[in-house]
């Protein structure tokens, strides 16, 4: 981490900011690429689109895993050409297709979404090459399928093929999986990865010919809580370089995306807010920081949901388990005092943590949390009683903080 005093520093002029560190991006991206050559890298833009972030990424060479028309138009301005920008979500209009027609590769996510891609290209004369997101018949721990509002079931396509791969003005050239998030068993994710491969073999042979590409989406997990362990790269590259050369027997030339999920930016990041007031109510001391809640809401929202489990929920990323972040305070203090931990929002719901024992902290102290590079300020209420938002700062391989 940054050493404290630079912390310190940043504080005398600052009540709160987020800090992304460039070196450890870089050092996430060239450990992914060192494992899975052949890949090309998509990176998860709604994770942290910060400007500084995005330019580290795509100067790095990874292309776009992009769930707006915005984020399309992020990576369009920073260069990334149309074929490394893929755009999938689901419940998208005709307006946003519209918007990226021709500036990225577009992904549909059901029937309704090819019938309307259909429409536009054969209004334009064109035909358009797409990909379809399936909901495979499995799981990354299962040989069955489940439900969900995304992409079109494998079993439907499968039966459909013939016709949808007869819609004027488009041709299907490629798939997109994307099932879970945030593993850290390097087995389950080989395994899923062996699923992958098979499913895009049969595809092809339903389409009676090869792939230009498929995305296996993310899953590549990283430790938020202390007693979690690092997902090991390095073998889940080696059984899925094995994978790909089988697959490569008959697929030489597909395409293989990966997305890069928080994997790349989540280490890089760290929140940190200084205490505004303190205040003993009743025998019970009180630290007030600036923005909690509303700057970085995962501490408050993984309270809220304890009071209903300790066990990790299936609301993820916004809540993905107990302790998901590392509290260090900006203290000389050696004395400690319990304290509850609360930020400065009208509203109770505004806490941290409560009764719990650590350094003495003072007015003017500051907070770090770790773990903020992914999933943090994009999924903060910032509006929230129109308060000032945190600064978003980046430091460069050369030592400069610069705003984000």
């Amino acid at each position: 981490m940054v050493q404290q005093q630079l912390l310190k520093e940043q504080l005398t002029h600052r009540n709160n900011f987020y800090l992304y560190e460039e070196s450890i991006i870089r050092a996430s991206i060239e450990r992914l690429q060192k494992n899975f050559p052949e890949a090309l890298f998509l990176y998860s833009v709604k994770c942290n689109p910060a400007g500084k972030v995005l330019d580290t990424v795509f100067s790095a060479g990874l292309g776009t895993d992009a769930a707006s028309a915005a984020e399309v138009e992020y990576a369009v301005e920073r260069g990334v050409p149309a074929n490394r920008i893929y755009f999938s979500a689901p419940g998208r209009t005709e307006e946003d297709f519209r918007q990226v027609w021709g500036r990225c590769v577009i992904i549909a996510d059901s029937l309704h979404e090819l019938d309307v891609l259909s429409k536009i290209a054969v209004e334009k004369g064109e035909t358009a090459e797409v990909g379809v997101r399936l909901n495979p018949a499995f799981t990354f721990t299962s040989d069955n399928g489940i439900p969900t509002k995304f992409g079109v079931d494998q079993e439907v396509f499968f039966q459909d093929a013939a016709h949808l791969t007869s819609l004027p003005g488009l041709k299907i050239v490629g798939i997109h999986v994307h099932v879970k998030s945030q593993e850290l068993n390097a087995e389950v994710l080989a395994g899923y990865h062996t699923k992958m491969f098979h499913l895009a073999s049969q595809v092809q042979d339903l389409l009676g010919e090869q792939l230009k590409f498929v995305n296996f989406g993310s899953g590549l997990g990283i430790s938020f809580a202390k007693e979690e362990t690092d997902l090991n790269i390095d073998a889940v590259g080696a059984s899925f370089r094995s994978a790909l050369a089988e697959f490569r027997k008959t697929a030489p030339d597909t395409q293989i995306l990966i997305e890069t999920g928080r994997y790349v930016v989540g280490k890089s990041g760290i929140y940190v807010t200084k205490v505004l007031d303190k205040k003993v109510s009743r025998g019970k001391t009180f630290l007030l920081f600036c923005g909690t809640l509303n700057a970085f809401a995962r501490p408050a929202i993984s309270r809220m949901v304890r009071g209903f489990t300790d066990h990790a929920a299936p609301c993820e990323p916004i809540f993905t388990c107990a302790w998901s972040e590392d509290m260090i305070p900006l203290t000389d203090a050696t004395e400690s005092e319990t304290v509850t931990l609360c930020g400065n929002l009208c509203t109770g719901a505004d806490t941290i943590a409560q009764d719990i024992t650590m350094p003495r902290m003072e007015i003017g102290d500051g907070m770090v949390f770790t773990n903020a590079g992914c999933y943090a300020a994009v999924m903060t209420p910032m509006q929230f009683a129109s308060l000032k938002k945190p600064a978003q700062l980046m430091l460069t391989m050369d030592g400069q903080f610069v705003e984000c």
